[in-house]
C-alpha cells in the first residue's frame, strides 16, 4: 500500500525533471536571430508557441467552446495520430468556413442580439518564418503587385456583415456577423506554399500556413476588442488542382501501408474542425496603423441575398480639409503644390490606396518627379502604368472627333451668293468639337443635346444630307464609317407632332 503511494510521487519528480529539461532546451532559441531581432516576450505571444502550452491536458477537457469554425476541405490521410490535422487547399479556390454558434443556454447573454466580429488571418505555421513574416509578406507584395494573399469571396458568402479588407494587411479580412443567424464564409487564399520556400533544385517542399480567426464583442464603447474566441487549423496550398493530386497521392500511399501501420495514423475527414489557441498578438508586422474599426453605428449590408462587392474594399479615404476649385481640380491633375495630405487624398480618389502608405511623405511634386521607371519599380508594371499615366495627366484619345457648326442666316446668305456667282468676302465661323468613344447614335444624339444646352428626347431624328439633297437616318453603322475630323453644318427642322427637333448633318 505504502509502494502505491509513491508512484504518483516518483512520477511528479520525474515530470519536474523533463519539465526543467524541455525549459533549459528552448533557453538558446532566436538568440542567433540577433540582438534586438525580437524580443522573447513577443515570440512566445505567437499563437503556435500558446497552442504547444494548451496541447498539454487542460484542467477541464469537457469545455464546450462559445463557437466553432468549420472548414468544408477534407482533412490529410497522412497525418500520424497525435499530430495536428492538416488540410490541403487549391490556390484561389472558394472554400466554405461555417461559423457556428456553441453556446449553451444562458452563455455569454450579452451578445444575444447583437453581432459579433471576427477576422481572418492566414500566417505562417513556422517558426523560422514567424520571425521574419514581415519581411516574408513585403517580399510577396512586391513580387505580386496588386494582389492580396487572403480574400472574400463575397457573392458566396452568407450573413456576413461589411466585409472589410486593409490595403495594406493583405493577410487579413474581417467581418461582423449575427451569431442567431446562419453564416457561412468562403475564403480564397491566393499564395502557394512554395513561394516562401528557398530555392535550391527544384521540387521544394512548400511550407504550411494556418488559418486563425479571431472573434470580439463590443465595448463600452460600441468598439469590438473584447476578445471571445480563436481557433485555427493547419493549411498547405498548392496551384490549381494540386490540393486535389496531394490528397489523391496520401491516399494510395496509405493503401499500400499494412493494418498494423495504418494504425498509427487518423482517419481523414470530409471537414475540418478549426481547433481553440490563443488570440493573435496585437503585433501587427505588416502595418503599425489598426485596421478599420467597426462601431455600433457603421453602415451595414447583408450578404447572402445576391448582393455583391467588389472582394476587397478600399480604405476610406482621409477627410477633406477643404473643397474648393483647386482641390476639385487636384482630383483630377495632382498639382506640384500639393501637400503630402493633400496627394494622398489624391491617391485614395484614383484607386491608388495600395500604395498610400508607400507614398505617405511625398508631395504633390515629389511624385510628379518620379520617372515611369521609378514608379514600375515601385508600384509593379500594371499598377505603375496606370499610376504613371494618371500623374502626367494622359488623356485617353476619343475614337472619332467630329467639328459641327450650327447653320445661321449668315451662312445662308453665304451660301446664295456662292451660288448667285457673287464675290465672298471671307466670313469667320465658329466650329465646336464633338468627341464619340461609343461610336453609337444614341452618343451622337446625347453630345449634340449638350452642345444646344436641351434635353436629348428633345431630338426626335438625326439625319445627313446625301447625295442629291435626299435625307439619310444616322445609324451606328454610318457613325462607325465617318472619318476621323470631319466638319458638319447642323440645320434644324420642327418636328410635327411634337415639341421635338430633327436635326440634318450637311
Amino acid at each position: 500500500m505504502a509502494w502505491a503511494l509513491k508512484l504518483p510521487l516518483a512520477d511528479e519528480v520525474i515530470e519536474s525533471g523533463l519539465v526543467q529539461d524541455f525549459d533549459a532546451s528552448l533557453s538558446g532559441i532566436g538568440q542567433e536571430l540577433g540582438a534586438g531581432a525580437y524580443s522573447m516576450s513577443d515570440v512566445l505571444a505567437l499563437p503556435i508557441f500558446k497552442q504547444e502550452e494548451s496541447s498539454l491536458p487542460p484542467e477541464n477537457e469537457n469545455k464546450i467552446l462559445p463557437f466553432q469554425y468549420v472548414l468544408c476541405a477534407a482533412t490529410s490521410p497522412a497525418v500520424k495520430l497525435h499530430d495536428e490535422t492538416l488540410t490541403y487547399l487549391n490556390q484561389g479556390q472558394s472554400y466554405e468556413i461555417r461559423m457556428l454558434d456553441n453556446r449553451k443556454i444562458g452563455e455569454l447573454p450579452e451578445i444575444n442580439g447583437k453581432l459579433v466580429k471576427s477576422i481572418f488571418r492566414v500566417v505562417f505555421h513556422d517558426r523560422r518564418l514567424q520571425y521574419t513574416e514581415h519581411q516574408q509578406l513585403e517580399g510577396w507584395r512586391w513580387n505580386r503587385p496588386g494582389d492580396r494573399i487572403l480574400d472574400i469571396d463575397i457573392p458566396m458568402s452568407v450573413g456576413i456583415i461589411d466585409p472589410r479588407a486593409n490595403p495594406t494587411q493583405l493577410n487579413t479580412v474581417e467581418f461582423l456577423w449575427d451569431p442567431s443567424k446562419r453564416t457561412s464564409v468562403f475564403i480564397q487564399v491566393h499564395c502557394i506554399s512554395t513561394e516562401f520556400t528557398m530555392r535550391k533544385h527544384g521540387g521544394e517542399k512548400g511550407v504550411p500556413f494556418r488559418v486563425q480567426i479571431d472573434t470580439f464583442k463590443e465595448n463600452e464603447n460600441g468598439e469590438y476588442t473584447e476578445h471571445l474566441h480563436s481557433a485555427s487549423c493547419q493549411i498547405k496550398v498548392f496551384k490549381p488542382k494540386g490540393a486535389d493530386r496531394k490528397q489523391k497521392t496520401d491516399r494510395e500511399k496509405m493503401e499500400k501501408r499494412t493494418p498494423h501501420e495504418k494504425e498509427k495514423y487518423q482517419p481523414s475527414y470530409e471537414t475540418t474542425i478549426l481547433t481553440e489557441c490563443s488570440p493573435w498578438p496585437e503585433i501587427t508586422y505588416v502595418n503599425n496603423a489598426p485596421s478599420p474599426g467597426f462601431n455600433s453605428s457603421h453602415s451595414s449590408f447583408s450578404i447572402g441575398e445576391g448582393n455583391g462587392s467588389p472582394n476587397h474594399q478600399p480604405e476610406p479615404p482621409p477627410p477633406m480639409a477643404d473643397v474648393s476649385h483647386t482641390s476639385e481640380l487636384m482630383l483630377v491633375n495632382l498639382l506640384p503644390t500639393s501637400t503630402p495630405q493633400e496627394a494622398q487624398q489624391w491617391l485614395h480618389r484614383n484607386r491608388f490606396s495600395t500604395f498610400s502608405r508607400l507614398f505617405r511623405n511625398f508631395s504633390g511634386a515629389d511624385l510628379l518627379k518620379l520617372t515611369r521607371e521609378d514608379v514600375i519599380q515601385i508600384c509593379g508594371p500594371a499598377d505603375g502604368i496606370r499610376l504613371f499615366n494618371a500623374l502626367k495627366g494622359r488623356m485617353v484619345q476619343p475614337r472619332l472627333t467630329i467639328y459641327v457648326c450650327q447653320e445661321s442666316q449668315q451662312l445662308r446668305d453665304l451660301q446664295q451668293k456662292h451660288e448667285d456667282g457673287d464675290a465672298v468676302t471671307s466670313t469667320f465661323f465658329v466650329y465646336h468639337a464633338i468627341y464619340l468613344e461609343e461610336l453609337t447614335a444614341v452618343e451622337l444624339t446625347e453630345k449634340l443635346a449638350q452642345l444646344f444646352s436641351i434635353s436629348s428626347q428633345q431630338i426626335s431624328q438625326i439625319y445627313k444630307q446625301g447625295p442629291t439633297g435626299i435625307h439619310v437616318l444616322i445609324s451606328d453603322e454610318m457613325i462607325q464609317n465617318f472619318q476621323d475630323e470631319s466638319c458638319f453644318v447642323l440645320d434644324t427642322m420642327k418636328a410635327e407632332t411634337n415639341d421635338s427637333y430633327h436635326i440634318i448633318l450637311k
